[in-house]
């Protein structure tokens, strides 16, 4: 058998069935407990990497009404939304991948490894993983990869909006130490903002260094990384979430 037979098909789902329709339809087939599983801060050249996974429970549609993916979301909702999730779920975890950890191993293999960690650190055993995206190897349980599924699968939404909160509140913290590159604005995506401040500063220690504009920047300003950096992983251009490389 080809390896490509082996591989779980993607999942695409009509919006207008609601975003609960998949979690539900693998728990009537007795593969629940259903967990959904996304990150946070994969496009971005400064600051960790943030995963989460998160169970929720069935029926639970109308207590999390307007749960999305929380890029859709405004700051004070996804705060309203994490809340709720945290309050109402049956089992979450978040993961925070260091800026160090990222630029030894690489964003793509950072976040998978992260997503792993996620849902091995769920107290609640998953019968299936919903993933956004693309698939990741070596979950402890069967897993399928969703296309757009932190807007089509209630779970990876919610493990969205845990993601989010807690990377936009880690970098806010940052802002504290380090006002010079506006953290809270840009919370360490390549904007127009943050570009004219690695420009003017140089990056720091919480950059990627193992992105090109970062290194650029630092080149100018005559710094070297604070950390190591495998060759292998040195980007060639900064990946942009849900794209190729920019």
């Amino acid at each position: 058998m080809s390896v490509e037979a082996l591989r779980p098909p993607r999942a695409v789902v009509r919006r207008d069935t609601g975003n609960w329709s998949l979690q539900t339809a693998l728990h009537r087939r007795g593969l629940g407990p259903v967990a959904g599983v996304d990150e946070a801060g994969r496009g971005a050249c400064a600051g960790p990497l943030v995963i989460a996974s998160c169970v929720l429970r069935p029926g639970d549609a109308n207590r999390l009404d307007g749960l999305t993916d929380s890029k859709l979301m405004t700051a004070a909702a996804r705060d309203r939304m994490y809340d709720l999730v945290v309050d109402r779920a049956l089992d979450h975890a978040v993961v925070v991948v260091p800026t160090a950890e990222v630029d030894l191993m690489g964003v793509h293999v950072a976040n998978i490894e992260g997503m792993r960690r996620a849902v091995a650190r769920l107290a609640t055993h998953p019968g299936y993983v919903l993933v956004d995206g693309f698939r990741v190897p070596g979950l402890t349980a069967p897993s399928m990869p969703v296309l757009k599924g932190d807007q089509v699968a209630a779970c990876v939404a919610a493990a969205s909006v845990l993601a989010k909160v807690t990377r936009d509140r880690i970098m806010a913290e940052l802002h504290e130490s380090l006002p010079r590159y506006r953290f809270d604005v840009h919370k360490g995506y390549c904007t127009g903002l943050h570009t004219r401040a690695l420009s003017e500063h140089g990056p720091s220690h919480e950059h990627r260094w193992s992105y090109a504009n970062v290194t650029a920047a630092g080149l100018a300003h005559g710094l070297r990384a604070p950390h190591r950096v495998a060759l292998s992983v040195a980007a060639a251009a900064v990946v942009q979430n849900g794209g190729p490389p920019q």
